[in-house]
Parts: structure tokens; sequence; C-alpha cells
């Protein structure tokens, strides 16, 4: 198993390094599908804490900066610690019910066993201007990032990481338990695990499995101070190679899942098919060129609702990247794409899968991962060329607010994106029992 998970992420390297090499046609006639999603549906917004807050201390991730030079530098980001009250009421005004938000380690405990008491109050703060907007918080424990003396001890590679891991959740449980939040354990496990592979040669079996402790861990201590708690670990999507790339995980951890997670953003395109189809003879520049097929999120639930039969499926991440906030090449804007994936999580709820909530990512352009090129906020923010961090509204703000105030797109709509080839979408199940707009 261990050699096995290795190589599987180095296939996984393979697969989505270029994401951070810079940090259909219409069927019969539309049946009625809104409403189908109901006044209950879950709409939200995320964030992560790094990401977003900006000045971070020093952590792992500080560090990966600091030896990538080629990076942009997190600088203050786009500002959220000062900024959270306005940002969480521009949510409030598209009448988003969730909010999700990181709770940052490195923040929190910035030298073993010393909590900083400025951080507890700020995310005291940001927490209570969640609930007081009407929202619920969702709080992610861990999205990527650990604190510098931690990664003195060797991160992950460290036989106490658990130990200690456990010892700061358990502590960020017992304060905010109180504002019944929705709980993510851990954010993308696997694509943690490649930047940490990456980054800090760390090994990967090994990894797997510590986290996979941490979270089954956390799991139950949360259900013993909030009995009735909703908890995940969400998973990266990765069409056309979920078994392989997060099966390992889900095995591990799939009984202490309250509802499932999902991260969905991108179809599959082998690149000699890509090449055939698209025209596309060389690599993605960045995540913004990867190949977009919003029905390949109907086929991310329908592989979960098989795999867990009855479960809650959440979608925890879903948007669509563009470079620098220049509009896409074929035309394709933010509206469209949310519209066109509303409509197939409308499909999805009607054939019997219980979806129970979406997010956007993200409110606000932030800091990718090592640049701040590729843009994903409904409000986008210019943050290497405006001193001020302006949150400027994009087209898909009015729409988000008209989809949540309507529960769904509108009787008749059509997708704007016509379905792709069904090997560029999540083959093999796209091309085994395929889907069309209708």
């Amino acid at each position: 198993m261990r050699t096995r998970f290795r190589c599987l992420v180095a296939i996984w390297l393979v697969m989505v390094a270029v994401l951070f090499l810079v940090p259909g046609t219409a069927g019969t006639a539309p049946e009625r599908l809104t409403s189908v999603l109901g006044d209950e549906f879950l709409w939200g917004v995320a964030a992560s804490g790094f990401q977003s807050e900006g000045q971070s201390p020093d952590s792992n991730w500080t560090r990966y900066i600091e030896a990538n030079p080629g990076w942009d530098r997190l600088g203050a980001s786009v500002d959220f610690r000062s900024r959270y009250r306005s940002d969480i009421a521009l949510a409030k005004q598209m009448g988003v019910k969730v909010f999700r938000v990181g709770l940052e380690w490195a923040r929190l405990e910035p030298q073993a066993g010393v909590w900083d008491s400025a951080a507890l109050g700020f995310y005291d703060g940001l927490i209570d201007a969640i609930v007081a907007a009407g929202m619920r918080p969702m709080l992610t424990l861990d999205h990527w990032v650990y604190p510098g003396w931690e990664a003195d001890r060797g991160g992950w590679r460290n036989p106490g990481m658990v130990a200690d891991w456990l010892t700061n959740m358990r502590k960020v449980v017992d304060r905010y338990a109180v504002r019944n939040p929705v709980w993510v354990t851990i954010n993308e496990p696997v694509a943690y695990i490649m930047h940490e592979v990456t980054q800090n040669g760390t090994d990967a079996d090994q990894m797997l499995g510590r986290v996979a402790q941490a979270h089954n861990g956390i799991y139950d201590y949360i259900h013993q101070v909030q009995p009735n708690a909703l908890v995940t670990s969400n998973v990266g999507y990765v069409a056309g190679a979920e078994s392989q790339v997060n099966g390992p995980l889900m095995a591990l951890i799939g009984d202490k899942l309250d509802f499932i997670g999902v991260d969905y953003y991108f179809g599959y395109a082998a690149p000699e098919l890509a090449a055939q189809t698209q025209g596309a003879a060389a690599a993605p520049a960045g995540m913004w060129d990867l190949p977009i097929s919003p029905e390949g999120i109907y086929y991310a639930l329908q592989r979960y609702s098989r795999q867990f039969p009855g479960k809650p499926l959440w979608i925890v991440e879903n948007g669509m990247p563009t470079y620098d906030g220049h509009p896409r090449a074929d035309g394709y804007t933010r509206s469209d794409h949310l519209r066109d994936t509303v409509y197939w999580l409308q499909r999805a709820k009607a054939d019997g899968m219980n979806v129970i909530g979406y997010n956007y990512w993200s409110l606000t352009d932030n800091f990718e991962w090592g640049s701040y090129a590729p843009r994903f906020g409904l409000y986008t923010v210019n943050v290497r060329t405006d001193p001020a961090l302006t949150r400027i509204p994009t087209d898909a703000v009015a729409t988000y607010r008209d989809i949540i105030a309507h529960d769904g797109v509108a009787a008749g709509y059509l997708p704007v994106r016509p379905v792709a080839d069904c090997q560029l979408v999540d083959p093999p199940a796209s091309c085994a029992t395929p889907v069309a707009a209708r």
C-alpha cells in the first residue's frame, strides 16, 4: 500500500504540477429544475486564512515562499484580517447562508505551547461577525499551513506531529463549538501531501497515514464536544483519476465523514485528446488554461453518491480561474460558469443525489499558493497594483445573488457551455453513462 500510494502521488504531481507553475448539445424541451435544491439548500462562499488574511507569521508556507524567489510575495494579500467585517457584509448582500474561513494554527500558536491572545480575539470577532450576519460558519482547521516551530521539527515527517496537531485543534474546538459551526478538518489532504512532498521532502505514504489519524482523532473529539456537528475533510476531485488519487485517503477516513465534501474545478483532458479536439498543442501556462467542464460536477457527485449511498454531499469549493483579471479567450464568463454549474447541481439533485450545499471559491481573489495571477473571486482585487485593495464586483455577484434568491437557475435554462466530449469530462463514467443538457 505504501509503495502504491507513493506512485499515485507521483502521478498526481505530474497531472497537476501545472496548477502551480504560475503561482454538448441541447436536447429535448427543458424540464423544470427550479426549486429542486429547495429553500434549505446551503449556499456559501469560501476562503482560507493564509491565502486572504495577509501578513502571516512564521510558517511552513512563509518559508516555502522565501525558498521560491519566482513566486509572488504574500504581503498583505487581500488584508482580510482588517477587512473581514466589510467582506462578510458583501457576502450577506448576496444572501449567502454559509461563510467558510480557516483558523491559522501558525497565528494561534506562534510558539510551542504559547497561544496568542490577539489571534484568538481576531477569530472570536470574525466568527461572531459571521453569525451576526445570519450565516453559519464553516471552519477549516488545517488549510495546508502549520507553525514555523513545527516546521523546525520536520512538519509531517515528525512522529509527534499528530499529537501536536490534535492539541491545537482540540483547543480550537473547545472555544468555537458553541457557535455551531460546520467543520472541515483538513483541506484537500492529497494536494496537501503533494506540496509537502515537493517542498519539504515528506514521505507521501507516511503523511497519508498521519493525516488520516489526525482527521479521525479530531472527528471523534468534535462529536464529544458538539454531538450534532457536521464534520468532513474535503477532497480535491481529480477527473479521470479520482479513485487512484483520493481512493486511499477515503479508505482511511470514509467512516468518519458526516458529509462528503468535494472541491470540483476542472474536467479531464489527456494531452493527445486535447490537441485533437481543442487545438491545444502546448501545455497550459497556468490553471486558467485547464479544461472547464461544468457538467463534470454531476459525475463527481454521482461517484460519491454511489460510494456513500444516502450520505449528504456538499460542494465545498468550486469556481473558475481567469488570468490576472483578464477575460477568458473563449468569452466564457464567471456568470456563465456559475449558472451552468448550478444547472448541473440541480440535475444531480433531481436524479436523487443528496446535495445539500455549495460554496463558491472564493468571495475575493487571493494568494493562490505562489501567485496572485489566478483570479477566482466574485470580487476581484488587484493586489499587485492597487494599494487600496479595492473589492471590485465581477458580473457573477449579481448572478449569485439571483441564484440564491431563487434557489437555483430558472426553469428552461440550458447551459451556455456545450457538453464536452465524454473523454474530456470524467472518463470512464462520463462515457459509460453520459448525461446531456435537457
